[in-house]
């Protein structure tokens, strides 16, 4: 074999196998509702205003998160950070987010409900 081929083969091994790493380590992560009730003031801003709209890039209606499936909550701030789902906004929040810091958030609103103020003073 190639030299040159087989350190390409060994590199993308590593890297699958440091990826199937992360996942594993990821999935491992419990939320902590306490915590995420201090990791939500950004969120506040626009996820605790009833019929919140915002007009960039396009109108869309913001939902309120309290009462989310946790799971849901996780995929979507994931899905966000990726850059698999596209909005500008929450794609720079969630980009310094960690896996904890995620899960976190997720128990919090998963632990409210619609008609919760999502008030981390509370």
């Amino acid at each position: 074999m190639n030299k040159f081929v087989g350190k390409h083969v060994v590199i993308a091994a590593l890297s699958v196998l440091a990826g199937y790493a992360a996942s594993v380590q990821a999935a491992d992560v419990v939320g902590n509702a306490k915590a995420g009730q201090g990791k939500v003031s950004m969120c506040i801003g626009c996820h605790g205003i009833p019929d919140y709209r915002t007009a960039y890039p396009e109108v869309y209606r913001v939902p309120i998160l309290g009462g989310q499936n946790r799971q849901y909550l996780e995929n979507a701030l994931h899905g966000y950070q990726k850059g698999d789902r596209h909005f500008a906004t929450m794609h720079a929040i969630t980009a310094s987010m960690s896996d904890q810091d995620i899960a976190d958030i997720a128990a919090y609103y998963s632990e409210q409900n619609p008609s919760s103020k999502n008030n981390p003073d509370k």
